[in-house]
């Protein structure tokens, strides 16, 4: 194995930020000992902040430094960065957009012909539906959110709850959720003591302390399921009932956790509160079965305008 090649093995190996012992990357390399602190000081030239335990059970541990060093990117984890950028070049989050293209940019240039043509078949076959309306979120919102999520820190922020006036709220941050493009924070509310999903768009001056607490048991599967049984227990602008020639498993599949379909003769009828009819357009489309809208007559003409603007293509 030549020098480089060695290098960049080392470097691969010791970017899974586990502890290695000074043996095992010796072994793996199938150098010497001598060989392998050679290697480790060039990586430390090269901006890699490795430690070092010295004696007989030592080893090394790259840990973050203070700039960010080049990186060594496996094939299926620069295609898998090349997706997610452009995912945030479609604008979920405020301030993100510019600067992922920018990215993208870089990491296509760097890519050799075969990730290209694997990227751009992806690309090809693959169909983005934004979801319109939705609310955009600041960036650094969002960063000093799982910032305190990742190290248990506390926050304190503004929050601006529906038709509400703003309140300060502290809380213990568990876990940021993303569904469609919202984005919402699970925490536990120091003040009302009890369990909260908070809309991220509508957290304003959010701020950490410094400070540790220990974690609490959320009381729900996973933050997810939180989020949902809360939405679903929240009042909604509209009570949709749409029956629908299609069997009520196929359409539960299609609108997932948001709704409930109902098995009624050869068909089923559908039933969800939402507060934007393009969500049960979008189930309709999704299922492709003819049906009648119930209620409510917004949602009527709302597949009216769909309708008319699809014949128009399509003409």
């Amino acid at each position: 194995m030549t020098t480089s090649a060695r290098m960049l093995r080392l470097l691969s190996l010791l970017q899974t930020h586990r502890y290695w012992p000074g043996s095992e990357l010796s072994d793996r390399l199938d150098v010497s000992p001598r060989t392998l602190r050679r290697d480790i000081d060039r990586l430390r030239e090269l901006g890699y902040a490795v430690d070092a335990v010295r004696g007989v059970s030592g080893g090394y541990q790259l840990r973050a430094g203070g700039q960010l060093p080049p990186l060594l990117l496996e094939d299926e984890e620069a295609v898998a960065i090349a997706v997610g950028l452009r995912t945030a070049a479609a604008g979920a989050v405020a301030g993100m957009e510019e600067t992922s293209v920018q990215a993208l940019t870089k990491v296509i240039n760097l890519m050799p012909p075969r990730l290209r043509r694997q990227l751009d078949a992806l690309r090809s076959q693959t169909d983005n539906l934004t979801w319109g309306g939705g609310p955009v979120v600041d960036a650094a919102t969002l960063t000093t959110l799982a910032q305190a999520c990742r190290d248990d820190e506390p926050l304190r922020f503004t929050y601006t709850a529906r038709e509400a006036e703003p309140t300060e709220r502290w809380v213990e941050p568990h876990r940021l959720v993303s569904l469609g493009r919202r984005w919402y924070l699970v925490a536990y509310d120091r003040d009302r003591q009890d369990w909260r999903s908070f809309r991220v768009d509508r957290i304003a001056g959010a701020r950490l302390f410094g400070s540790r607490f220990r974690p609490r048991e959320l009381p729900a599967d996973d933050a997810v399921s939180f989020v949902q049984s809360g939405i679903r227990r929240m009042p909604q602008r509209y009570d949709v009932r749409v029956r629908l020639d299609a069997p009520a498993d196929v359409v539960q599949r299609a609108v997932h956790h948001w709704g409930t379909a109902t098995a009624d003769g050869d068909g089923c009828r559908l039933e969800m509160s939402v507060d934007d009819l393009q969500w049960p357009v979008m189930v309709l489309a999704q299922v492709g079965a003819e049906f009648t809208v119930e209620s409510p007559p917004e949602l009527a003409e709302e597949v009216r305008r769909v309708a008319a603007c699809f014949s128009r293509a399509a003409r």
